[in-house]
This record gives structure tokens, C-alpha cells and sequence, in this order.
């Protein structure tokens, strides 16, 4: 059902319950974690912590837990996954009661001061017939969680395809987001790892924001090349500066207008020798020879025929100042033409290697325009020199210069492009870290907008979005059946109030008194707080024989706390709402005649269906979700074997709380006490556990503690229905030990002194003789083997120790010599 309580999963500074973990102490045979049931019995002895636990689940109903624990911590588990903890006692959502000492203290304080009152409570009247009608025609058209009837059916249907939409839109959600995470910042594969444009705080939120930039219009992705370039660009490091090229001025110009003036300039011989003049290379070699000769020879070094004295005359008035000058001119030119066209070959050094690699195409095309100038530009300065030296080989001869087709300016338009290149190198220089960062910023959108093409992100989101409808949807329905739910529960309070009665309150504990424990004189009287005006409300009373009763016996205490308890689980806020009710060790200080009937009035008025009518046909439903019911009369407990359901392993579970010392433990009761639920059968176990018990073992502390008790009351139950035959001063531990008189004084001496102090007060801050008290369980277990060993076999059988004398253990028992 939902909103039962599974298991209390810790419990911590809370009086005897110090640091309890259900999972480690509440296990079953198979060491499987137990869980409640719908029926809950804990048996426990005065002092164990049963309170405590009731404290627990009273804060559940009360939101407050007391403030005489010093940081109190606790932590339950409901069905669904749910848990509440002292810090949470408002959100679990159950109708919770509890019936322990608190409960008594805050409603009926007349119990602790006779001088104080009782508090009042309302109970849905019983003569509004009309109304009462109206009420369970509501309540039809509401239904219940048990059958999923009416508009509870209606929600529970509603909240279950929420929840179904809920978990498709989140697993389709969890699993793209699981998707972004990994290509975040998956080890290896994530953005975040990638050296190239990674990012070391790369997250979810970040590549999310990546995606709502390149699902926008505005982006456009990377072409191939770009992405080659920007993985060149992240690949380079700062360049030295480009110094700019100073050897590229051109002399072209120059050339040719000092060639078309040279070479078109006319000079004439003062007395010229036609000869010379006819043939241009015998003028050149006479030219050379005068040098040789002229002030050096008389003959001719050629034929050594003498030499004329005027030769040199003429050929001064031939070869005259003018035309001197002129040949000088024209070789200077030919010296200019001849170093320009060295230079050629070097104008501009173009090395790559001094620029970043996105310059290498501009930088390989001005290279070959450069290279097919540079070829161009050499052979117009050679057609210059040609004609330079036509005429200087024919001085007198004046020639019209042939102006070459010139590529100067081709030329300078390449060194401009060239140092625009060289100034863009530089300047990209600057901006290197800044670029390198857009680039790595290109790259990761460009891997983002790849990514999210492989998973299809779009439909992804489309789908999502679909669920999401869905779940709005879901939920929409979900609170509309919620508000209808609500709606008719406000309705049906309403009625409620209406037939509200205080008065009834008071008859109800009145007729649990009187029909289930025959206390006719004892009764509460409702008052009213302003008398013959009902409006202003009622206070309870207790009564003996219609007077205010005083003195009341502890017995009588707890009979009318309880009453009030039960008639109190059908007052307005809780009929009809199936608490979860948790009764704390109702039966203090009752005999066995009212212990039963408390019994019978958990059965009757809690565990038993209600039964109703709808549409005609008589129906049954729960009064309650869970039970939960603590002890420590073992009477008690077995009438609470008979409840309905109270034996069926799906219905029903069985706990022990055991102290130790200062500290309890909660674990699944021990078969033989839930199977025979006497006390006797629990005393020998008690025995049983002393004489196979570790010595050295902590955990056996108590049962040594508790020894001296255990076998005193084992031996006075077990040896009067041995010996029921009274005989004056009979020694019955003496009849039973026979001639081991010395067994049984110390059987007597533990049995009294461990059982009592005997008026010894330093017994009681003294070590207990833990292997005398051993010694003494034994010898006991050995003399009930002997005397009537069928009955010892069935002892053993009923604590689940039926096998201990077949299985071939040791025999741990000793003889009387031994003591």
C-alpha cells in the first residue's frame, strides 16, 4: 500500500538507541534486510527503548520531537523511496497516531494532575441521518487507494501516467545530457582534452551555449581549407619582424634616358679620316693600337715597319675631344646597365620561411610574377646595352634609340604588394594570440556543429520537447483530478462539521468501558466550558458513580488513556484516512482479564474491516494502513498472535528489542518466542544461550547479567510442576540435583545472590563470575537432559536447538565433578 513505513534506517543519541542501523541489525535466516509489514509486533522488557521508538513515529504526528535528546537523529524509509528524518517530520504525508505516555501527558493531564483536565475531542455525530447519507455518497464518489475507486482511482491514474511521462521526458533528457557531457569533457574524447582548441574548464553549460550559437542563423561553417588553415595557424609562433627591402630602387628610367641622349647625340672629327670612318671596327682598332703605341714605339709593333711622324696628329684631329668625351659617356653607361643587371637576380628576397604559413600562397604567386619580371627586365636593359655599344663602336655614327617595352612599373607594383605582405606579417604578429584564439574558437564550434550532426541533435530536442508536452500534459491532468480529489474531501469535512459532536467523544470512551472492560462506574463526563452554551465547547471529566473521580488506580489509568486513545482514532481528522497507528505497551499494570480485552478492542475496533455500504452493496475496507504494536507481557503478546493476518508472513512481522547495558538493538524475534509465546520457553533459552556462550565474546554480556534472574524464575516454574507436591521445608533444588549437594548450593547462591543483592550492597559494583555463571547454566541443561530427557529434546526443539544432540557437536556439559 502506499506510504507504508519499510524500516527505521537509523537511529542515533536517542536514549538507549545510540547509533542503530537497520541494515546491519534487522536481517532474516536467509541475512536478507527485513522490512514492516502491515502488522508489526515488538516485543521488548521494561527500559529496552519500546518508547523511544514510539517517540519516533509520535513526531511524525506531532512535527516535534523532544528536546530532552542532545542531537537526536533519526531516518525512516517509506514505500516509494520516500524517507523522513528529524529534519523533514512535515513531508511524509500519513495520518499518523500514537498511544504512548507522551500522548497520555498532552491529552489527559488529569491523569498526572487530578487538579487539571481532560482534553476534548469531536467524534462524527450519530443522528443526522440525511447527512450522514450525503457523507457516505461523497466518500462512494472519493473511493480509496485500496481498490484505486472514484476520484482517488482517478488520481492515483493521473499521478502513474505523470510519473511514466515524468520518467521518459527524463530519461530522454538524461540521456542527451549524457551525450553533451561526454563530448564535454569525456577523458580522451571530450572538448575538454583535445590540445588542439580544447578548454580546460570545458562543461555541459558551456558546449550547450556553443550549440545556441551555431544553431543560430548567423553561423556559417568552416570549408575544409579554412579548418586546414586554422589547425596551420594554431601550429605557428611569433615571427621576428620583416625588415623592409632596400634594394629595390630601379635605375630603368635613368638608363634609358641617358641611352636615347647618348646614342642619338651627334660629334664630327676636326679632320677626319674617311677610311676610319667607312669601316667603324678598323677605327676600333686603330683607336686600341694608338693607345699602345702613341709616346711608346717608333715602329709598329704589328708589322715594325717605321711610323709616319704626323700619325699621331692626324689621328688626334680624327679622334678628337668630342668624341672622347661621348665613348667615355657611353661606357659609363654600359658600367650602369651592367650592374643594374647584376642586381636584378637579388631586387627583392622573397623567403617564406620569414613569414606565417597563411602568407605561403600570395608569397608563391609574387615569387613567379616576380621571377618572369625579373627575366623580362634583364632583357630590356641587354637590348639597351646592345645599342649602347652599336654606337659606341661607331662614335661618329649617331643612332634613333629603340625604347625596350618596360616592366619597371610591374616591378614596383610587386615590391609594393610585397612589403604589403611584409607589413600584414608584422602586424599578424601582434595579433597572433588573438587570432589563434578565434581560430581555436572556430575549430570547437566547427566539432560542436559536427557532433551534433552525428546524433542528430535537432530531433533529439524535438523529441524531447514532445515528452515535455506530454508531461505537461500529464501533470495538468494530474492536478486537475487533485483539485477534484481535494474538492470533494473539502466537501465531505464540511458535512463532518456539521455533524461535529464533542459530546460524543466522551459516550464513545464511555462505551469502550462499560462493553469491552465492564467498568459501570467509571466513566468520562463531556462539560460544557460555558454551561447551556454547546457552541463554546466541551471538557472532559472522569467520573466514579457521577462524581468527579480522584485517586484513580494505576490500572484504571491506562484503561481509561487507552479507551480515550481508541474512541480518539474516530474523531473528524482521523476516521476514514487510514492512519498509521503505533500503540505503545498498553497493558501496564492490568490483569489478565483486561489484558485480554485490550486485545480485543485492537481487533475490533482497528484491525477488523469496516464495513459499509455503496450503491446498495455492503463493502469492506481497512481502517488503518499500518499497525504497530510494543510489548513486554508475554500474555500480551500471544493474544496478539490471534489479530487477523497477525501470522501470515506477508502480513505480518515480529521484532525483539534487546538492551545490553546502556544500549539496545532492534532484531526479527526468535522463532521459539514467536511461535510459543511463553515465557518459559524464552527462560531456557536464556540458559541454553549462558552455557554455549563465548566468554571472551562482549556480545554475551547480558545473558551472563541477566543470569541470576533467568534461572531462578526458570527453576521455580520448572521444579514446581516437577515437585507440585507440598512438602514442609522441601528442598526441591536438592530432589532435583540429588547427590550433588555441592551443584546445587551453588545453583541456590546464584540463584539468590545474581537475583537479588541479598542486602549485599558492594554485590552490585563487583565483576560477574562469568565462568561460574557458564558452569552452572550447563550443569542445569545437563540434569534436565537426565532427569527427562523427552522434555529437554522438546526444550531444545522449541528454541530451534532440535538437531544440537544429532548434529555430532562436542558435549559441552558438564558432570558434577566438574563443578
Amino acid at each position: 500500500m502506499s506510504g507504508e513505513i519499510k524500516k527505521i534506517d537509523s537511529i542515533k543519541n536517542m536514549a538507549v538507541f545510540q547509533d542503530f542501523r537497520w541494515a546491519t541489525s534487522v536481517r532474516d535466516g536467509g541475512n536478507n534486510i527485513a522490512e514492516f509489514k502491515k502488522i508489526n509486533i515488538f516485543y521488548g522488557r521494561n527500559y529496552s527503548g519500546k518508547t523511544t521508538l514510539s517517540r519516533i513515529f509520535r513526531a511524525l504526528e506531532t512535527s516535534l520531537i523532544s528536546d530532552k535528546y542532545s542531537s537526536p537523529e533519526f531516518q525512516l524509509s517509506f514505500d516509494g523511496g520516500s524517507t523522513a528524518s528529524q529534519n523533514s517530520l512535515t513531508r511524509h504525508g500519513q495520518v499518523v497516531r500514537v498511544f504512548n505516555e507522551d500522548f497520555v501527558r498532552d491529552n489527559l493531564r488529569f491523569i498526572v494532575d487530578d487538579e487539571q483536565t481532560i482534553n476534548s475531542f469531536a467524534i462524527l455525530g450519530e443522528d443526522n441521518t440525511k447527512l450522514e447519507e450525503e457523507i457516505e455518497k461523497h466518500e462512494a464518489e472519493l473511493g480509496g487507494e485500496e481498490d484505486k475507486s472514484g476520484l482517488i482511482g482517478e488520481l492515483l491514474g493521473a499521478d502513474e501516467k505523470f510519473k511514466r511521462a515524468q520518467k521518459a521526458h527524463g530519461d530522454k533528457s538524461s540521456e542527451l545530457e549524457k551525450k553533451l557531457s561526454d563530448k564535454a569533457n569525456k577523458a580522451g574524447t571530450g572538448i575538454k582534452h583535445n590540445k588542439a582548441f580544447g578548454d580546460a574548464i570545458y562543461n555541459v553549460t558551456k558546449i550547450k551555449k556553443d550549440i545556441s550559437t551555431i544553431t543560430k542563423d548567423t553561423y556559417s561553417p568552416p570549408t575544409d581549407e579554412q579548418v586546414g588553415k586554422f589547425h596551420d595557424l594554431l601550429r605557428e609562433e611569433p615571427k621576428t619582424e620583416i625588415s623592409e627591402s632596400s634594394s629595390f630602387n630601379l635605375q630603368y628610367t635613368a638608363i634609358t634616358l641617358k641611352a636615347k641622349e647618348l646614342l642619338e647625340k651627334k660629334i664630327q672629327a676636326s679632320d677626319p679620316i674617311q677610311e676610319l670612318l667607312n669601316d667603324a671596327a678598323l677605327a676600333s682598332w686603330v683607336r686600341t693600337g694608338r693607345g699602345h703605341h702613341q709616346k711608346k714605339r717608333d715602329k709598329c709593333a704589328f708589322c715594325g715597319s717605321d711610323l709616319p711622324e704626323d700619325l699621331w696628329e692626324k689621328l688626334d684631329k680624327h679622334f678628337n675631344q668630342e668624341s672622347e668625351e661621348l665613348r667615355q659617356a657611353l661606357e659609363s653607361l654600359l658600367g650602369s646597365i651592367e650592374r643594374e643587371r647584376a642586381r636584378v637576380p637579388n631586387l627583392l628576397k622573397i623567403k617564406n620561411s620569414d613569414f606565417y604559413s597563411n602568407f605561403t600562397a600570395d608569397l608563391d604567386s609574387l615569387a613567379e610574377q616576380l621571377s618572369t619580371l625579373s627575366t623580362s627586365y634583364s632583357q630590356s636593359l641587354d637590348s639597351i646595352k646592345e645599342q649602347v655599344e652599336k654606337r659606341r663602336d661607331d662614335i661618329f655614327a649617331p643612332l634613333e634609340f629603340k625604347t625596350p617595352e618596360s616592366v619597371e612599373e610591374d616591378l614596383n607594383a610587386s615590391r609594393d604588394s610585397y612589403e604589403q605582405l611584409r607589413n600584414e606579417s608584422n602586424q599578424f604578429t601582434a595579433s597572433l594570440s588573438a587570432d589563434q584564439s578565434e581560430a581555436r574558437a572556430a575549430l570547437r564550434l566547427h566539432e560542436v556543429y559536427t557532433f551534433i550532426n552525428d546524433i542528430k541533435y535537432g530531433d533529439e530536442c524535438t523529441a524531447i520537447e514532445a515528452l515535455n508536452e506530454a508531461m505537461g500534459k500529464a501533470e495538468e491532468d494530474k492536478n486537475t483530478a487533485k483539485e477534484k480529489v481535494d474538492a470533494k474531501r473539502e466537501k465531505i469535512n464540511e458535512l463532518k462539521a456539521q455533524l461535529k459532536d464533542e459530546s460524543k467523544g466522551a459516550d464513545r470512551v464511555n462505551d469502550y468501558l462499560n462493553n469491552f472492560f465492564g467498568h459501570q462506574s467509571l466513566s468520562l463526563k463531556a462539560i460544557e466550558e460555558t454551561p447551556g452554551d454547546a457552541s463554546s465547547g466541551y471538557r472532559f471529566e472522569v467520573t466514579r458513580n457521577d462524581k468527579k473521580a480522584f485517586h484513580l488506580s494505576e490500572g484504571e489509568c491506562s484503561l481509561i488513556a487507552f479507551c480515550y486513545f481508541m474512541a480518539k482514532l474516530e474523531d473528524i481528522e482521523t476516521k476514514g484516512n487510514q492512519p498509521i497507528i503505533w500503540i505503545d505497551d498498553p497493558i501496564s499494570s492490568l490483569d489478565a482479564n483486561h489484558i485480554f480485552f485490550v486485545y480485543s478492542l485492537i481487533n475490533a475496533k482497528i484491525v477488523s474491516p469496516e464495513k459499509y455500504e455503496d450503491g446498495g452493496e455492503l463493502k469492506e475496507r481497512d481502517r488503518f494502513k499500518q499497525l504497530f504494536v510494543s510489548t513486554h507481557n508475554l500474555d500480551f503478546l500471544k493474544y496478539l498472535k490471534r489479530l487477523p493476518g497477525a501470522l501470515a508472513k506477508n502480513k505480518s512481522q515480529y521484532f525483539i528489542i534487546n538492551r545490553t547495558e546502556q544500549v539496545s538493538d532492534i532484531t526479527l524475534m526468535p522463532r521459539y518466542l514467536k511461535n510459543y509465546v511463553t515465557e518459559f520457553n524464552f527462560l531456557f533459552h536464556q540458559i541454553y544461550k549462558c552455557a554455549h556462550a563465548q566468554i571472551e565474546c562482549n556480545e554475551n554480556h547480558d545473558c551472563y547479567y541477566n543470569f541470576g534472574n533467568n534461572a531462578r524464575k526458570f527453576l521455580e516454574a520448572f521444579l514446581y510442576y516437577k515437585y507440585p507436591n507440598a512438602v514442609e521445608k522441601d528442598d526441591k533444588l536438592a530432589r532435583f540435583f540429588g547427590e550433588d549437594a555441592l551443584a546445587a548450593s551453588l545453583t541456590d547462591r546464584i540463584n539468590n545472590e545474581f537475583s537479588h543483592l541479598a542486602g549485599v550492597f558492594e554485590r552490585s559494583v563487583l565483576p560477574i563470575d562469568v565462568p561460574e555463571m557458564k558452569t552452572t547454566a550447563a550443569f542445569i541443561l545437563r540434569k534436565i537432559q537426565e532427569k527427562d530427557p523427552d522434555q529437554y529434546s522438546a526444550l531444545l526443539q522449541s528454541i530451534g536447538e532440535e538437531n544440537a544432540q544429532q548434529s555430532g557437536a562436542p558435549d559441552v556439559l558438564p558432570s558434577a565433578g566438574d563443578l
